[in-house]
């Protein structure tokens, strides 16, 4: 029996999870058209057809063309959970009217901070599925939680390109790119993703110049490029940070981005940490956020404390700089079991391989 999945678009970090699905189920694949700042993946690698459709935006709500008629072609359905999809809406309630017909979601499931309506519409779309994949167990507790069945509620996490990763995992070496570039033995704390203001990474750098005006310096490197940084610039030029500080910008190389992560010492994200986390502890290095898990993204859940990394009381400077020192008073001097503790936590549960082995175990293909 077919799949058919039913996408917003295409991202290129979807790709490999994509991939293995191709080749495990006879997908046929329907992606809203890219217009996000995000890039797109290689249609090349599916086998399955592919159709793009067009996606009508309003009020805050969209609407894919063209997808309801699908119902009438397919009786398996993956789809993203998305409240705010009036097609989605549609799709659910149509369903219905097909007895044989099974439609999947993909979805964050609630976060706990929804208003009336918004939990509203996610519980009527939430319960009209058969299935949904959820990218942590937090939000699966809390469905639970708010009465949805738990039996069809199947935890998938998040993934990157694994395979390539512990490729280039298995030929990381201690470095001198720090030493290098700064001059100093100061420890190291990286951030990777784009420099916006919902990272809150001035807070980071504040943290840096209350630590350096209590003697203790830190070297910080940003990965990445976006509209905050010139704003972050004016911050470190205040703070006198300039020698601390390392705007290394947007980089696209995985063996460039790995060493940097590789011969950091912590991953500090401020604000939500997404698959930063993935990203970094996937080569060894560990990660503090924010405590506040109704505003963060699913990711946090790799985070485990003093382990994998930590988690500071939400926008609070201080406790930020508590747990910095903490780690690198406590953890750090355990940095080969700290590593470890990375790559087995992305290892058993953030990889495609993974993500592939609960589709199938879930997804029921049968009459």
């Amino acid at each position: 029996m077919k799949l058919c999945i039913i996408y917003n678009f295409a991202a290129h970090y979807r790709q490999n999870i994509f991939r293995l699905m191709d080749d495990s189920f006879d997908c046929e694949w329907y992606f809203g058209k890219n217009n996000q700042d995000i890039v797109k993946m290689d249609y090349s690698v599916l086998k399955g057809s592919i159709t793009e459709v067009d996606t009508v935006r309003f009020a805050g709500l969209t609407f894919q063309r063209k997808i309801l008629k699908l119902l009438g072609e397919y009786d398996r359905f993956l789809m993203l959970g998305d409240s705010r999809s009036v097609s989605t809406w549609l799709f659910l309630l149509f369903s219905k009217f097909y007895p044989r017909k099974k439609v999947y979601l993909w979805s964050h499931g609630i976060y706990g901070k929804e208003s009336k309506i918004e939990m509203f519409l996610k519980t009527f779309i939430f319960k009209l599925a058969d299935g949904i994949f959820l990218y942590n167990n937090y939000a699966r507790k809390l469905m639970i939680k708010n009465g949805f069945e738990a039996n069809k509620l199947f935890v998938i996490h998040n993934s990157l390109n694994h395979n390539e990763q512990l490729q280039i995992r298995g030929k990381l070496k201690i470095s001198d790119v720090y030493k290098a570039h700064f001059g100093n033995e100061n420890p190291n704390i990286v951030f990777l993703g784009r420099l916006t203001k919902v990272k809150k990474l001035d807070m980071l750098l504040e943290a840096i110049r209350i630590l350096k005006e209590k003697g203790n310096s830190f070297n910080v490197t940003f990965i990445g490029d976006g509209v905050d940084q010139e704003f972050l610039k004016l911050k470190v030029n205040d703070w006198n940070l300039e020698y601390n500080v390392w705007f290394y910008g947007a980089c696209y190389d995985e063996w460039t981005i790995a060493n940097l992560i590789y011969n950091a010492d912590l991953c500090v994200a401020p604000g939500n940490v997404g698959l930063t986390a993935i990203h970094t502890m996937v080569f060894g290095t560990p990660v503090i956020t924010h405590n506040n898990f109704e505003r963060q993204m699913p990711e946090f859940e790799a985070i485990i404390p003093f382990k994998t990394g930590n988690f500071f009381d939400y926008g609070n400077v201080y406790s930020l700089v508590e747990k910095i020192e903490e780690w690198f008073r406590f953890n750090n001097v355990h940095r080969h079991d700290i590593i470890e503790e990375c790559y087995k936590e992305i290892d058993n549960y953030w990889t495609p391989e993974f993500q592939i082995e609960v589709l199938k175990k879930h997804i029921d293909l049968y009459e």
